[in-house]
């Protein structure tokens, strides 16, 4: 069994952060461990408010993690500001799992900031440079890079940027691409490879980025190349959002055990 670590906070709905983790790990094979950096208060209509943990406490639970467990991934989200994303980043010089998916959370569905804002540049500075992959959606993307991000080809020379700030590869996912919706570009040192997919109706989407960071750090675990744990982790997110849960009165989580459900 494979053991990826979610280093992460909390979302009490359940649908995104370290729970979107745990199922979407679990869903993809690996068993998932956990670190929290922050709780949030926070339900399908929103965030309502965030605490980062003390970082002695997040300090204490990498080190009771990997002094014990096996890490072959670990996957990173909500950090919150400058110094956790320095204290995580120490840590995984120090640690060095094999791989290291970077989600760059920074902003709710709903606008919430989960990033401060002048921590972009430090979680640019500190991470990339870890990252086997990097996994912004548009919107991050153009915070990490400076650029005007509208089109496939714009998406392309973002993950360029992310490449020369250290990155070894950058995904940069199309949910927001004008013309080319639910259309993810990989870009790596040796290619540019371009990932379509299917366009779902579907409002319930919430914790969609972290499922799918999460995915592919499951699927990197278990031995697949970079190319194939991107492709079969789109295939699985896809059918989780198809699959999107009608929890509570706002914007549902996706259906992270899609394949249990039996007509």
């Amino acid at each position: 069994m494979r053991v990826v670590c979610s280093i992460a906070g909390s979302d009490s709905s359940a649908g995104a952060g370290i729970q979107a983790d745990l199922k979407s790990i679990t869903a993809n094979g690996a068993y998932a461990a956990t670190v929290i950096t922050a709780v949030t208060a926070q339900n399908t209509l929103g965030v309502q408010g965030a605490w980062p943990l003390p970082l002695e406490s997040v300090n204490d639970q990498i080190e009771s993690v990997f002094d014990d467990l096996d890490v072959a991934a670990v996957k990173t989200g909500m950090l919150g500001g400058s110094e956790m994303i320095e204290l995580v980043a120490e840590q995984l010089k120090s640690r060095r799992p094999p791989f290291v998916v970077v989600d760059p959370v920074m902003i709710s569905k709903t606008g919430f900031a989960l990033l401060a804002e002048d921590a972009a540049s430090t979680l640019r500075r500190q991470l990339l440079p870890l990252a086997t992959v990097v996994t912004p959606n548009v919107h991050e993307a153009e915070a990490l890079t400076g650029l005007s991000i509208k089109t496939v080809d714009d998406a392309q020379q973002a993950g360029e940027v992310l490449l020369e700030a250290g990155a070894s590869a950058a995904l940069v996912k199309g949910g927001h691409l004008e013309g080319a919706p639910a259309t993810d570009v990989l870009v790596t040192a040796d290619e540019t490879e371009v990932f379509v997919g299917e366009w779902i109706d579907q409002r319930h989407t919430h914790g969609t980025g972290c499922t799918y960071a999460s995915a592919i750090a499951a699927q990197l675990a278990l031995g697949a190349e970079l190319r194939d744990a991107i492709g079969r982790s789109k295939q699985y997110v896809t059918e989780a959002i198809r699959g999107g849960l009608e929890i509570g009165h706002g914007v549902g989580p996706t259906d992270h055990f899609w394949m249990t459900r039996y007509d």
